[in-house]
């Protein structure tokens, strides 16, 4: 019986596949920044209510954040998807060798033109066979703002977005075929701004006070601090404002813009807890004011092992993405662009053998994968304590592409990107019938979920100040990822 209806699931995720298909490829061609994806967020809105969907807008007050509903009474599942772009990573499809299509333009260097896409044809896959099965449940389908840098779905969660789904379903492009074993980290990003007074740094630099000396300083004790912080956690920076590009004036302000990062919310806050006190001696030595702005964070990811062992059923029972010689050749030619190191820290990510040679990953790997613990952040995080979420990683790219990379860009229209997005919301749609079809399996999550939140009570990491910055072009800052 799980066969036939593996097999109806993937039948109607086949026939829904070229309306999404060109939908992943039009947001391609229109890579926006977080809270600014207007014509991303329009493409999707078209394809919702071209499937049936009911559309709710506006989630959270975020113009661009959205969600569409088919189906009545039973279980919710829920498919979350993504569309932002990054700035930088602009580049010709299928080009193997830098090229930008615009010098300095954005590009979807992570994949989310895919991800959101592929979220939808899930979607599209299940509601399809549930109206020919008849049988009750709802599916809802999410497109979500501001994963890169935003932390769209934290604004979301907090405005209860998620409320009455029994489970999310999410996946991510990758170089494999695997469930992720939530191995995400907390994020915190905190803009420290200085104020100081300015001078002539020539006639009168004892009446200056440098914002940008306290900006060096902090920079110094964080380095320092390097050395004594748990070793899965990550500290980077960027200058937002050095108040002056005159060398002879003593800049009275500038703000500088901290990512801290470590494994649970808790140890997150305390690491960003010593940053501020950094900051503030800073501000004490320079005989500047500090201001400590946070303005986004994330949280780990909680995992549950009920729906990713019924995740990796699917895909053991599906196979490998269906890669052909062609696939190859183009996997070969990102490669080219590659160095060793590139393509064995890949394998390393999950603690996968080194196979040189291998452009194209051609199976399903371990549920039990030994991958160390991912060192990047998720906006899924805040959903999974939310709602009991599992995310699957699919094949869509050659094995060694960097991450936030033109390479990545450049195969986002590719048939590797193509078969591996059709592949992946096969394996989601059919994790959501099981879910549905089996009520035992959904309450076993459901009770995992609740027992593991009992432990690990959830901690939102932004404080309730923060608000979405919906204006266009928000993330020049960068991504959380």
């Amino acid at each position: 019986m799980t066969r036939d209806r593996n097999a109806a699931v993937w039948r109607a995720v086949e026939e829904c596949a070229p309306r999404a298909l060109a939908l992943s490829d039009a947001v391609w061609g229109v890579p926006e920044l977080a809270y600014g994806e207007t014509r991303s967020a329009a493409l999707h809105r078209a394809a919702m209510a071209e499937a049936g969907f009911r559309l709710h807008e506006n989630l959270a007050g975020i113009p661009t954040a959205l969600m569409g509903e088919a189906g009545e009474g039973g279980p919710v599942i829920a498919f979350l998807g993504e569309f932002d772009a990054l700035p930088g990573l602009s580049q010709e499809a299928g080009v193997f060798t830098p090229s930008p299509l615009e010098p300095g333009g954005n590009g979807h260097g992570c994949g989310h033109n895919l991800l959101g896409a592929g979220s939808l044809l899930a979607a599209m896959g299940l509601a399809r066979w549930l109206e020919r099965a008849g049988l009750p449940g709802r599916v809802r389908t999410y497109a979500c703002p501001a994963e890169e840098g935003g932390a769209g779905k934290v604004f979301m969660v907090r405005a209860g977005a998620f409320a009455g789904c029994d489970v999310a379903l999410s996946w991510h492009p990758d170089a494999f075929v695997l469930v992720d074993k939530a191995r995400s980290i907390a994020n915190l990003r905190v803009d420290y701004a200085f104020h100081g007074r300015t001078a002539h740094a020539a006639v009168a630099p004892h009446l200056g006070r440098s914002a940008m000396d306290a900006v060096e300083l902090t920079s110094i004790g964080v380095n320092y601090l390097r050395e004594h912080m748990p070793v899965d956690a990550r500290i980077h920076s960027a200058l937002q404002d050095s108040g002056t590009r005159a060398t002879n004036v003593v800049p009275a302000y500038a703000r500088v813009r901290y990512q801290i990062r470590s494994a649970t919310v808790q140890d997150m806050l305390a690491l960003a807890e010593r940053v501020h006190d950094i900051a503030r001696g800073a501000a004490l030595m320079t005989g500047t004011r500090l201001e400590i702005l946070p303005e986004s964070g994330t949280a780990n990811l909680l995992g549950n092992a009920v729906l990713e062992g019924a995740m990796h059923a699917v895909m053991q029972a599906l196979g490998p993405v269906p890669f052909d010689e062609a696939d190859q050749a183009i996997a070969r030619q990102v490669q080219a662009s590659l160095t060793e190191q590139d393509i064995r820290t890949d394998f390393a990510r999950y603690g996968l053998p080194y196979e040189p040679g291998l452009a194209l990953w051609d199976r399903v790997a371990p549920l039990d994968n030994p991958g160390e613990l991912f060192p990047g952040s998720t906006d899924l995080g805040d959903v999974s304590f939310t709602v009991p979420t599992v995310q699957a990683r699919t094949a869509t790219y050659a094995i060694g592409t960097p991450g936030h990379s033109w390479q990545m860009v450049a195969q986002g229209k590719s048939t590797l990107a193509h078969k591996g997005m059709v592949h992946v919301a096969q394996v989601m749609a059919a994790t959501g019938a099981a879910l549905i079809a089996e009520p035992a399996l959904l309450q076993a999550a459901r009770d995992e979920f609740a027992a593991r939140l009992a432990r690990t009570p959830y901690l939102c990491p932004m404080p309730d100040s923060a608000v979405p910055p919906v204006r266009v072009g928000h993330a020049e800052g960068g991504a959380l990822g």
